[in-house]
């Protein structure tokens, strides 16, 4: 089984947090390929020293690159710090990006604490885990 992949996300007021719990875990972090929208990437490549998957800013598009990255399986979680006190212009595609890691059946963290105990997991670190992808036969060969 190839390396596994994490997303790692963050809304402005929650990148510093993302990026002291990115070092903290670097350990963790350092045999995952790591995926980060826009600014969060350059941050997490600076303060961990590691190279990231940089896609666009959330709001231009990073956001749905992620929630594509997670349909086609390159993305095995997704770690999105998000601020619950700020509203979110791009609200609909952080909306959508939970909605296909949902429907992919991708473990996401929102929060510290969350993250905290996905990263941790032996599960992640096990090469020969893989969680169940729904089967979506019925609804692919559906007759409108």
């Amino acid at each position: 089984m190839a390396t596994k992949s994490v997303a790692l996300v963050a809304h402005d007021h929650k990148k510093k947090e993302l990026v002291e719990w990115a070092k903290a875990n670097y350990d963790l972090l350092a045999p995952l390929n790591i995926y980060a929208t826009g600014t969060t990437g350059k941050l997490l490549e600076e303060g961990m020293r590691k190279t990231v998957t940089r896609l666009l800013s959330g709001p231009l598009g990073g956001d749905q690159q992620i929630g594509a990255k997670i349909a086609e399986g390159e993305i095995d979680m997704l770690i999105f710090f998000w601020d619950p006190l700020e509203p979110m212009p791009h609200d609909p595609d952080i909306k959508a990006l939970l909605r296909i890691a949902a429907l992919w059946n991708i473990p996401v963290a929102c929060n510290r604490a969350s993250a905290d105990l996905m990263i941790r997991s032996s599960l992640l670190h096990d090469r020969d885990y893989a969680p169940v992808k729904p089967d979506f036969t019925s609804y692919t060969t559906r007759s409108v």
